[in-house]
């Protein structure tokens, strides 16, 4: 039997979401967490509609995921998100205790990886997956905001 639910099927889920936000005319960041095969939060960027530096995707879906299963740590959750997350966001998905994270595009100004940020020992990472997909949504943002 085929498995569907692949990386690349719940990173599909995370660029509707990059989408909407840039229709928005938010940063083009999206995510999703999923537990057993089951999205429990879908987010995109707010930053500019909330007017809150903190409104990144993966913080609104910390809160969301946490909000759904009634408890602060993510444990056997995996976050699906278009973009490295950055030093902020790595921060909380420390705290949260995220099992996996999957993301996109590479983030070589900001991304956690390039600032040195550590994760939570137990956090597994796989960075790349629709990376093209990822990238070109934030480069053809902008591109318009130039």
């Amino acid at each position: 039997m085929i498995d569907i639910f692949t990386d690349d099927y719940f990173m599909k889920k995370a660029l509707q979401e990059a989408e909407t936000a840039f229709e928005k005319g938010e940063i083009p960041v999206g995510a999703v967490i999923v537990i057993d095969n089951k999205v429990i939060a879908r987010t995109h960027n707010l930053t500019e509609m909330l007017n809150d530096v903190t409104a990144h995707a993966e913080m609104q879906a910390i809160t969301s995921a946490a909000n759904f299963i009634g408890g602060k740590y993510l444990k056997d959750c995996t976050l699906y998100v278009t973009l490295e997350p950055c030093q902020m966001c790595a921060g909380a998905l420390y705290w949260s205790q995220i099992s996996k994270i999957v993301y996109g595009a590479t983030d070589e100004k900001r991304g956690f990886t390039k600032m040195g940020t550590q994760l939570h020992p137990k956090t597994e990472v796989v960075g790349g997956i629709l990376e093209k997909e990822c990238a070109l949504l934030m480069r053809a943002f902008f591109r318009l905001r130039r």
